[in-house]
């Protein structure tokens, strides 16, 4: 799991998969030089290792009440300084559409959406027909699309000894796509990149997901603060978890200084990418790195081989990058 069920319980946020934010994507776009792309998935269509209620939601829309929102640190002090918000309709007669926002300063760390409306007309895609729109300076697209974590789940639950096979593969996300000119984001090379999924509640926002790196939260959080986790902010993360997350380390066989500056890679839980660098999880990410690999290593002081899998071989070399959705 990359954060797929990243509530606690191995559930879903608000028992809702449309809350679910599993991955963030960014790196330089081949198609146009001087952008970047920033991907966002969530609504995973696969089914956890537990059985879930049947209270739990799967309805396969966008969530018409929540803020789907992507953020940007371009100074590096874990907040946001230029914001992208999306929210979208309710679902009728199989038709949904969304509205992006764009804000930046004081703007982007407001929680709803806020500064300019780019477009309110962005059609859903629920099919292969990817329909992107151009406004205000970016290309966005938002649908469903092929899932492209690839991940041996089986074998990280019996001891590492990898099976060989994509558990996730076959399943599909609902992506939000952008192609962003660079200066948007900032003007130096290196930006923090993180995604949240709020809802409205008593006259603000509740954060309901968060994620910047992957496969952090299900491996890293306890069971029974990953909830927490979820509503905090990326500023507060060093005082909130670099002594836990560094016994973790300690725990997988770093000595406690090294264990603590492991911690540090991903404190706080931001995707770090410096543009003027080739794209390679932990620099930015690309649907192509092996993270699941990655991150059971980095655990491990590199005990824990790869898992041997290779990308999903559905992904695209142009917008919208992920592959076609599965039936």
């Amino acid at each position: 799991m990359s954060n797929h069920f990243s509530a606690d319980n191995l559930r879903f946020p608000g028992d809702d998969t449309r809350l679910d934010l599993t991955d963030v994507f960014a790196f330089r776009s081949a198609e146009h030089p001087g952008r970047t792309v920033l991907i966002i998935d969530s609504n995973p269509t696969v089914r956890p290792p537990i059985e879930l209620p049947a209270t739990v939601i799967t309805s396969r829309d966008f969530h018409p009440d929540a803020v789907y929102r992507i953020n940007i640190d371009n100074d590096g002090d874990a907040q946001a300084d230029v914001a992208f918000t999306f929210t979208f309709s309710e679902l009728v007669n199989g038709v949904q559409t969304g509205t992006v926002h764009h804000a930046s300063g004081t703007q982007a760390r407001e929680t709803g959406p806020a500064g300019e409306e780019l477009t309110a007309s962005v059609p859903v895609s629920f099919d292969a027909m990817a329909q992107p729109v151009d406004a205000g300076g970016i290309r966005v697209f938002a649908g469903a699309r092929s899932e492209p974590f690839f991940a041996d789940i089986e074998g990280a639950l019996h001891g590492f000894q990898w099976t060989g096979h994509d558990d996730l593969a076959g399943n599909n996300v609902l992506s939000i796509v952008l192609v962003v000119p660079d200066d948007m984001l900032g003007g130096g090379p290196v930006i923090g990149v993180w995604a949240t999924i709020s809802l409205p509640q008593d006259g603000t926002f509740r954060q309901m997901d968060r994620g910047g790196n992957p496969t952090i939260n299900p491996f890293i959080t306890p069971d029974g603060e990953k909830d927490l986790y979820n509503s905090r902010q990326p500023v507060d993360d060093v005082a909130n978890y670099l002594g836990p997350w560094s016994k973790v380390l300690e725990k997988g066989g770093y000595p406690p200084d090294e264990a603590r500056q492991g911690a540090l890679m991903f404190l706080p839980d931001v995707l770090r990418y410096d543009r003027s660098r080739p794209v390679a999880y932990p620099n930015g990410r690309h649907p192509t790195d092996d993270v699941y690999s990655f991150r059971f290593a980095w655990l491990t002081n590199g005990k824990v081989p790869p898992t041997g899998l290779t990308p999903h071989d559905d992904l695209l070399n142009a917008f919208p990058y992920l592959g076609q959705p599965n039936p």
